[in-house]
């Protein structure tokens, strides 16, 4: 027979199981918040998709990798379309270079074109591009991208502007070469290094 004492003390003891029951469970969820820094993302995710890209775009700006990687060749294809009119003119003037390019990077396109004007020379012809990004780190701060192009110099030729003629371009190199660049982003992506490797046929 339980007594009305009995029953009291039972009830005391289911009460306390819950007490430390709902401590268990509160403790359980609020180490759960404590360890998404350490959680590791599913086999099937791609960890620079579940976590780098979604922190560079909210820090930076910046869309989806595949996103940044069209932006990243728009911003190339913009350099190159500007330093060709800069090139067939022997000069910056009138073109937008300064957008796309860091000051050291202009501080490369700049001595070339003095150098040009010294010579007495322009660009005729056009000069074709296959670019694509090697490399995107849209996490880093900033975020950085490296560009392969292969450059095709064969319809571009150099005009000597006393005599009027086009000069051969010179023997050995390819006339299809290798290109890298390197951009960054800040308020737009900006070409920071360029480099041609002339010996490297592509």
């Amino acid at each position: 027979m339980v007594t009305a004492r009995q029953k009291r003390s039972r009830a005391g003891v289911v009460l306390r199981c819950g007490a430390a029951a709902c401590v268990l469970l509160i403790a359980g969820c609020g180490s759960g918040s404590d360890d998404k820094g350490d959680a590791k993302p599913s086999a099937g995710a791609h960890p620079a998709a579940a976590t780098t890209a979604p922190v560079a775009s909210a820090a930076h700006g910046l869309p989806a990798p595949a996103e940044a990687e069209d932006e990243v060749l728009k911003a190339y294809g913009a350099m190159w379309a500007e330093r060709t009119k800069a090139y067939r003119a022997a000069s910056a003037e009138g073109t937008d270079l300064e957008l796309y390019l860091t000051p050291g990077a202009w501080a490369a396109v700049e001595a070339d074109l003095d150098r040009m004007n010294k010579e007495g020379a322009q660009m005729r012809g056009d000069l074709r591009h296959d670019p694509e990004v090697t490399t995107l780190a849209v996490g880093e701060r900033p975020p950085t991208a490296t560009v392969r192009d292969c450059v095709d110099t064969s319809a571009w030729q150099t005009l000597d502007t006393t005599t009027g003629w086009r000069l051969p371009p010179p023997d050995g190199p390819s006339a299809r070469h290798v290109a890298t660049a390197r951009l960054e982003h800040g308020e737009r992506w900006t070409v920071t290094e360029y480099a041609e490797d002339r010996t490297r046929s592509c």
